[in-house]
């Protein structure tokens, strides 16, 4: 699995910014995204580790420059196989 990297703020304007932004910085594919009930909003990418830290960094500010908290940003460098097993049920494919 490559690299995987997470942003998480409250609502969808800003976690489109955000995924505009990420998308926009480097090479990375959007895995998918997780709208809890609360209103938060996650969205996860994935792509080479520099790539990855590139979008998470690039949307981690783009949601702040619009003067939103960003909640979480993580960044997994070499995720562990299973975990493929919990971000595919956020798998674009599977929510529409």
């Amino acid at each position: 699995m490559q690299a995987l990297g997470g942003i998480e703020t409250f609502g969808l304007v800003y976690v489109l910014e955000a995924a505009d932004a990420m998308e926009k910085a480097s090479g990375v594919e959007i895995v998918g995204y997780e709208n809890v009930a609360s209103g938060y909003i996650s969205v996860l990418v994935k792509g080479d580790v520099a790539a990855v830290e590139s979008a998470v960094d690039a949307g981690v500010k783009a949601v702040e420059e619009m003067g939103a908290e960003v909640y979480s940003a993580l960044v997994i460098p070499s995720p562990h196989p299973d975990l493929e097993k919990v971000t595919e049920i956020y798998n674009l494919d599977n929510l529409i």
